[in-house]
């Protein structure tokens, strides 16, 4: 945990934006893979644990405005959960050190509750089924209304809160980015034709929990790299495949890193890796010399979608003028997602919030159905403190190539017929970590190999 008077701070903060009402929070409980006491790792709530800082399950927390109360719900040992578990720091040593000096019995919360004017309970949307069902039974609303209820006043002052990351914080976020760093080297390092997908992420697992923290998300590490999100680890790798490691670390404290890298599975890259490679790297460092504070992060994605439309079209896979093309979409046959989205206690930071809260802003509303735009998790204006990541790729999708071909799609922007030739390349996605300062960026973490040369240089000694 931070210091008792971090919490403290953090939630005078939120609560000055309220001038009545009870603030609830629920934090998240274990649960179950195939029978009640076998449990996924827990992981706590992360605005529970921003304004709490108590990583335990079955715990929930209100802030009364009006009575100038902050209580923490939870229940201490039972006396079969000393037996298999060992002796803990209590519950309450716990919401001491958070600052909070009243604790009470988790079943009094619904009671506590009743006493309020339910519209003047203030709760932020669950993601959780269990949460889910809480709220419905100690508010008395139909589940299916539990989202719509949630209260816009708080996600807004939560997000606007969140967003600014703090010192403290900063070290946190740099660790994580860090200890992500190593993830990649090893696998750099590691990886060698003959070798199984599922080796090399486990290496990665390992890295990330050695000191405590953990995965930040399930490890993307595939020579399928087209495929965005791909968890699928069973394919061995061959010389002239391409490996997309999209992994990243989270600290002890619950704060996220989130790096790709894509290299080759032998020791150089063909030269049409090559050249697609040093497109995205060109985009990348585009995208990132134009990062400060002021900017709207739509306009770095324009960057970056544009940097590889030009070069797609120096390639022969993209005609006419690149402005009007990025304009109508038609780059997103090639890059289908976002250049980046904020991070921190969550890698996509407080996407259970709301992607319109978190990413966008009341005068910039997120409206378009534009296929690849419509994927973009950050375009409102960047400010210092905002800690996010730069992460354009190229991504070869046999079946989307061949139903906009079909479609004759953007027929004056693409030639299908040199895309042909590209059809079963994969993908290939570069990323980092960024800090927005005071008028420029900081990168996060340590440096990580991602030039060519370097690259290569790092896969000479591999095997």
């Amino acid at each position: 945990m931070f210091s008792k008077e971090e919490y403290i701070n953090r939630r005078n903060s939120l609560k000055s934006n309220f001038n009545s009402g009870v603030l609830l929070f629920l934090g998240n409980d274990e649960s179950p893979i195939n029978f009640f006491d076998n449990t996924y790792h827990f992981r706590q709530d992360s605005s529970f644990l921003y304004y709490f800082g108590i990583n335990a399950p079955k715990l929930a927390a209100i802030i009364d405005v009006d009575k100038d109360k902050i209580i923490v719900f939870g229940d201490e040992m039972s006396i079969d959960e000393l037996v298999w578990m060992g002796r803990q720091q209590t519950l309450e040593d716990k919401a001491h050190q958070s600052g909070v000096t009243q604790v009470e019995p988790a079943s009094k919360l619904s009671s506590y509750l009743k006493n309020v004017n339910h519209s003047e309970i203030h709760y932020l949307p669950p993601y959780r089924a269990e949460n889910k069902m809480k709220i419905a039974a100690m508010l008395s609303l139909p589940i299916d209304s539990i989202k719509e209820h949630a209260s816009h006043t708080l996600i807004k002052a939560v997000v606007a809160q969140r967003s600014i990351k703090s010192a403290m914080e900063l070290v946190e976020l740099d660790l994580a980015s860090s200890t992500s760093a190593d993830m990649h080297l090893l696998a750099m390092q590691m990886a060698k034709p003959g070798m199984k997908e599922s080796e090399i992420a486990a290496a990665l697992q390992q890295v990330a929990q050695k000191d405590g923290g953990n995965l930040a998300y399930p490890v993307i590490l595939t020579v399928d790299g087209q495929i965005l999100h791909n968890h699928y680890h069973g394919n061995i790798l061959k010389e002239g495949d391409l490996v997309l490691n999209d992994s990243g670390a989270e600290s002890s404290m619950g704060y996220a890193g989130d790096l790709t890298r894509t290299f080759p599975a032998g020791k150089k890259f063909s030269t049409k890796q090559n050249e697609l490679y040093s497109l995205v790297l060109d985009s990348y460092q585009k995208a990132v010399k134009a990062l400060r504070p002021g900017i709207k992060y739509l306009d770095i994605h324009y960057t970056a979608c544009l940097t590889l439309a030009e070069g797609l079209k120096d390639l022969g896979l993209m005609k006419g003028n690149m402005q009007e093309a990025v304009l109508a979409g038609a780059h997103a046959l090639f890059f289908q997602c976002g250049t980046g989205h904020m991070m921190g206690l969550d890698v996509h930071d407080m996407e259970d919030l709301g992607e319109q809260f978190v990413g966008y802003t009341d005068q910039q509303k997120k409206n378009t159905t534009q296929f690849g735009l419509k994927s973009l998790r950050l375009g409102k204006e960047l400010e210092t403190g905002y800690v996010l990541t730069v992460e354009p790729g190229l991504y070869f999708i046999p079946e989307l190539i061949d139903q906009w071909q079909a479609a004759n799609k953007f027929s004056d922007f693409i030639d299908y017929g040199k895309v042909a030739d590209y059809r079963d390349f994969g993908g290939i996605r570069v990323e980092d970590d960024y800090v927005i300062t005071q008028d420029s960026y900081r990168k996060l973490g340590k440096d990580l190999a991602i030039s060519i040369k370097d690259i290569e240089a790092i896969r000479a000694t591999a095997y």
